[in-house]
């Protein structure tokens, strides 16, 4: 069964349920601004802030995330035949003697890491992701262009555009309540929101794994996320990725999940460590 399908598709169902159209007005947000930026970039544009220091939040799939699982282990992944003979055949020595220890951190895993990352404008057209678990950088192109050629790489090519875009205003408090709706935050607080969404789509990455023990995505896989800013309780900021892999190689259908990071104030909890992983836990019965 795949985790979380029916989340790809909430974006759509809000922008009718809301029946706002792109903005051209809409102004951008951005973390340190010290100058005027291009009308017209991406940066100026930005429906939403992404940028800052982010942690995970695991709040599902805690066994395949926050450990690894033994060999075999892919439940609710939706591999075809010849992805569950690839899990199969892990070797988690081989991979590290033979310089694969990263499989597991490439872009089709990366997010569902337990870590933390860290999000800033590289220039006013590439976001950049940093992660402390694995060391990893992605770097997000809104202009197709800008990518170089090269060999295939863990993180791959990745090409950025902003999706909607508008301001929401939020009911008082009050009349949530009337309608069924309790609210999280008082009154005083409850600021009109901004919306929008960031797509991804990647490709051109060496092949990897989707979990740490093995579960795998072949070179040729298309992975499209989707980035979703919202607040939450006592004020906490919050965003959602939504990764969609789809790979006829390994996979009989798409491969849908959601992963949860919340922001931090600041990077002094970054602990950036090597593609590091565990060994699995035992199997049932073998301990």
């Amino acid at each position: 069964m795949t985790e979380g399908a029916p989340k790809v598709f909430h974006r759509l169902a809000l922008a009718a349920l809301l029946g706002l159209a792109l903005g051209a007005g809409t102004t951008g947000v951005w973390a340190g601004q010290d100058a005027p930026r291009p009308a017209d970039s991406p940066r100026a544009m930005a429906p939403v802030d992404v940028t800052g220091y982010w942690v995970s939040v695991v709040t599902e799939d805690w066994r395949w995330r926050m450990m690894t699982p033994p060999k075999g282990d892919y439940a609710s992944v939706p591999l075809n035949p010849e992805g569950r003979k690839a899990a199969d055949q892990w070797d988690q020595a081989r991979d590290e003697s033979t310089g694969q220890a990263c499989r597991a951190y490439g872009v089709g895993g990366l997010m569902r890491m337990p870590m933390r990352v860290h999000i800033t404008w590289a220039d006013d057209f590439t976001l950049k992701i940093e992660t402390d678990a694995g060391k990893q950088t992605r770097l997000l192109n809104f202009r197709e262009r800008d990518i170089k050629p090269g060999p295939k790489t863990w993180q791959g090519r990745s090409v950025a555009s902003w999706e909607g875009g508008g301001v929401l205003v939020r009911r008082p408090a009050a009349e949530e309540t009337r309608l069924g709706r309790l609210s999280d935050v008082p009154d005083r607080s409850r600021a009109p929101l901004q919306w929008g969404n960031l797509k991804v789509v990647t490709t051109g990455m060496r092949s990897g794994y989707l979990r740490k023990n093995g579960v795998p995505y072949g070179e040729n896989a298309l992975v499209t996320e989707y980035f979703d800013r919202h607040p939450g309780p006592g004020g906490a900021e919050w965003f959602v990725v939504t990764t969609v892999i789809e790979d006829p190689q390994y996979l009989a259908e798409p491969f849908v999940t959601s992963s949860h990071f919340r922001r931090e104030p600041d990077g002094s909890k970054m602990r950036p460590t090597g593609c590091e992983v565990d060994r699995p836990i035992p199997a049932a019965g073998t301990r």
